[in-house]
């Protein structure tokens, strides 16, 4: 099929005899995001104040947490139910990857690696957000220190696994066939 943006090829890959697998699992990869965002965004309306961004005075820091500690729960708890969601997402990321064909190995244990330092990163940044509701949130410097690890685990090394995930899963559709449509730009 083509349209003036390109040639759509699907189930490029499928094999004639087998009936697409529907895995539950994957579903949970949608959980993961709407807990994560759930979380944050509750924990954002319920807060009196903005959230200290990276740098700010350690002072600053203690006073938001101090201050808005039911926010951070309610932030910590979407992060921890996020967590365990992509856990279970990674599972079924990294059985896609092993019935990619061709290499499929390699790229299950690159969705492993990815996904399993995503939860890692993630549930590290969840346990200091909590942390900080606490007592460790109470004193100037062990709020500082626990918010910059909170935001460097949760941001770019979160990130940086979760990429690799997305990239995983992304070429194990194409290979599989189990993404519907695949877009070329002509040329």
């Amino acid at each position: 099929m083509s349209s003036k943006y390109g040639v759509f090829r699907t189930d490029a890959k499928r094999r004639k005899t087998e009936t697409p697998s529907r895995d539950p699992g994957a579903m949970s990869g949608l959980l993961t995001g709407v807990s994560f965002i759930a979380g944050v965004g509750g924990a954002v309306a319920l807060a009196n104040s903005p959230y200290p961004r990276p740098g700010s005075e350690p002072a600053e820091v203690r006073r938001y947490f101090t201050e808005n500690s039911r926010s951070a729960r309610l932030s910590a708890t979407g992060q921890l139910i996020s967590t365990a969601s992509l856990a279970r997402f990674t599972v079924s990321v990294a059985e896609l990857a092993g019935q990619s064909g061709r290499g499929s190995r390699g790229l299950r244990a690159a969705a492993i690696a990815g996904g399993g330092l995503a939860v890692a990163s993630l549930a590290t940044s969840g346990l200091c957000t909590l942390a900080l509701s606490g007592r460790q949130g109470k004193e100037d410097e062990s709020a500082a220190t626990l918010a910059r690890r909170g935001f460097a685990f949760g941001g770019p090394i979160h990130g940086v696994g979760f990429g690799v995930l997305t990239g995983v899963l992304a070429l194990a559709g194409l290979r599989t066939g189990e993404l519907p449509v695949q877009w070329r730009l002509p040329g």
